[in-house]
């Protein structure tokens, strides 16, 4: 049986807690869709070509790459799961706040389209603080985000975010 996984997210940018999820979803299912949402209702970024070209930059060489494939979605996500012949949606837990609102959606998912199981993975402790949200921010006020998101991104996120201002101490007046 060919099990195919969908990944959702809105990777506004992949950082490398992403990678993480898709290097261990990738050991349990046969192929697994890294799906970009591109109806969200949160100013984003990238647009939705960039995240996706960032991701596949993001994923170049590593191990089980090969099944993996990058697409975008608009609408419902159950809907585009079936219409990808997925029977299991992966989602990243960082922490217990998280849970309550993934657990809504997974229910209401289930309730819409019932042989589609939702599947949680936890992070891995060394990237549970991570989040897109806290990178960008950290970039935008001029913080190294090295470490927190691959070569590509770091790349991108120079291009995009104007150079950091110099910090220190005000000089007195």
């Amino acid at each position: 049986m060919h099990r195919i996984a969908v990944y959702p997210g809105s990777f506004d940018p992949i950082t490398f807690g992403h990678l993480d999820l898709i290097d261990r979803g990738v050991e349990i299912a046969d192929m697994l869709v890294v799906a970009v949402a591109g109806n969200l209702e949160k100013q984003t970024l990238f647009s939705v070509e960039e995240r996706l070209a960032l991701i596949r930059a993001s994923l170049a060489g590593r191990p089980g790459a090969e099944r993996v494939e990058v697409d975008a979605f608009e609408g419902l996500l159950v809907q585009y799961a079936a219409a990808k012949g997925a029977t299991v949606i992966l989602r990243g837990l960082r922490a217990v706040s998280d849970f309550e609102y993934e657990f809504q959606m997974a229910l209401m998912n289930r309730q819409l389209a019932p042989r589609i199981e939702t599947v949680f993975m936890m992070t891995s402790v060394k990237h549970s603080f991570l989040s897109s949200r806290l990178v960008k921010e950290v970039a935008s006020l001029g913080g190294a985000v090295d470490g927190l998101v691959p070569p590509p991104v770091l790349e991108a996120l120079r291009g995009r975010l104007p150079p950091p201002r110099p910090r220190g101490p005000r000089a007195a007046h």
